[in-house]
């Protein structure tokens, strides 16, 4: 009380929080070549809510493995918005309310939600202002560049979730390619072995045509591994000999 009355409430009472800014000073040299003090400042938002991304990424495994989401839903527009659809903002909504950015009316609010069991790791008591903007904590240059790897990790991850999903998309573009132009269940079994998946209906519905290709089952499952793109010459030399065994 005798701090608050002192120095009101930005510096007399208590918070709880999840967002600091840190400086640390350093010494520059201008274009004369004079040396002059200044700072490195860094802001550190603990919240997991702070990106999104950050968390459909970091707990993408248990979305998808555990529940049954679908984590991976943001990426598939490819940065386009103009794409989103209802699927989109059903996937956003259970994801969302799962993690507990969002709450629906009849959940049972006792359950400690992913989300605020994040922040409760990360919340510091701090005397002063609720908003972080506000406060500078002054740190030394260890501690700084400790603080500055935290922000690069959370980066880091959503760029692996990126790459991931890349990777597989680009398998699964080949691999709907081959299984559209399968006519008999037959050659899709044979793909699905050669390629240790379970061949499900969602695959097959998603997938099935009777269009024409040059894939077979051995050489789709070929294409899906992991080594050097096929060039122009050695497909068009597969083709030709598709279509010899055709005729």
């Amino acid at each position: 009380m005798m701090f608050e009355n002192k120095y009101g409430s930005s510096g007399g009472q208590l918070f709880e929080d999840n967002c600091f800014n840190f400086q640390h000073h350093i010494t520059k040299v201008n274009d004369e070549g004079r040396e002059y003090e200044t700072t490195d400042d860094i802001n550190i938002d603990f919240k997991l809510d702070n990106k999104y991304e950050f968390a459909y990424s970091y707990y993408r495994d248990h979305l998808k493995n555990q529940n049954g989401f679908d984590p991976d839903f943001k990426l598939k527009l490819g940065h386009d918005y103009s794409k989103r659809n209802p699927k989109y903002y059903q996937d956003e909504t259970a994801i969302n309310t799962y993690l507990g950015f969002q709450n629906s009316s009849n959940e049972d609010k006792s359950i400690l939600k992913l989300n605020s069991e994040w922040e409760n790791d990360f919340k510091l008591w701090v005397i002063g202002t609720s908003y972080c903007h506000n406060r500078q904590f002054k740190v030394n240059e260890t501690t700084y560049k400790c603080l500055e790897q935290y922000n690069i990790a959370r980066d880091n991850v959503i760029m692996a979730h990126e790459k991931l999903f890349e990777y597989v998309e680009s398998k699964m573009k080949k691999l709907r390619l081959g299984l559209k132009s399968y006519k008999y269940f037959d050659q899709a079994k044979a793909l699905a072995d050669k390629l240790g998946i379970p061949l499900n209906e969602s695959i097959l519905n998603e997938s099935s045509s009777l269009a024409l290709s040059i894939y077979s089952p051995e050489n789709l499952a070929s294409l899906l591994e992991d080594k050097v793109e096929m060039t122009r010459e050695q497909k068009i030399a597969m083709f030709r000999q598709q279509q010899q065994a055709i005729n």
